[in-house]
């Protein structure tokens, strides 16, 4: 991990999802949740393979699509049902802010990396609002100088069009830089082949991915969570 004399020179970028916050447990929470309340309210199936078809339906949309409930009530009933499509989408955003919460040590992790003068970007896969909300709501969106989304940017992790836009609109030099992520290719591998460093957090990265780093000599570090990012940085 390359490190500089002055930390005020480096800039640290953060993946949200399942990085600052675990997205994908409050996720299917909330999820399970919403379906239990619509087979409860008169959706025509057991609770499991109700879920099921909604897994299947976010599967084929993509998870920030906004209207997975009216997709699965027109399949299921040959036309969305918009009382059960409400009850859906209620029930699960009031679980999921209910459960939204960042991983222990994450504001003591932000609160020492801007004590040492770096500056905190966010680069996400999602949409822009989305992101925003999640941030806000975890109380952490003054700490980061910027957020760039695939969205606005055009481009997805790990091309390395949205990186350097990241790179740009901080001012920041790459071999001064580095991501913080949960995914291997997305967050790590894309960072490196971008010029940056990465650190992965929450990874369940493969014995090839590690064999990979280690043959290849890629400059990542994998730490078991975010409160042990203090220790590289």
């Amino acid at each position: 991990m390359r490190k500089t004399d002055k930390a005020n020179e480096s800039v640290v970028f953060f993946d949200v999802d399942d990085t600052l916050l675990d997205t994908s447990k409050f996720a299917e929470t909330a999820r399970r949740t919403a379906i239990e309340t619509m087979v409860d309210n008169g959706l025509p199936l057991k609770k499991d393979i109700a879920y099921s078809t909604l897994k299947t339906v976010i599967k084929e949309k993509g998870s920030n699509y906004d209207k997975h409930f009216n997709v699965l009530t027109k399949a299921l009933l040959g036309k969305e049902d918009p009382m059960l499509v409400a009850l859906g989408m209620v029930t699960y955003h009031n679980v999921k802010f209910s459960l939204l919460r960042p991983f222990p040590k994450t504001i003591d992790t932000l609160i020492y990396l801007k004590s040492q003068g770096y500056k905190l970007g966010v680069i996400s896969n999602g949409i822009t609002i989305k992101q925003w909300e999640k941030l806000v709501r975890l109380n952490v969106y003054q700490f980061f100088d910027e957020v760039i989304t695939s969205e606005e940017v055009g481009y997805a992790k790990p091309s390395k069009e949205i990186y350097e836009e990241a790179l740009r609109r901080m001012k920041a030099d790459p071999e001064k830089s580095v991501m913080i992520g949960n995914k291997f290719l997305e967050d790590a591998l894309g960072a490196v082949e971008a010029g940056l460093s990465a650190i992965l957090v929450n990874s369940n990265i493969t014995n090839s991915e590690r064999l990979r780093i280690k043959k290849e000599n890629l400059d990542i570090k994998i730490v078991d969570n975010i409160g042990d990012i203090n220790t590289i940085l």
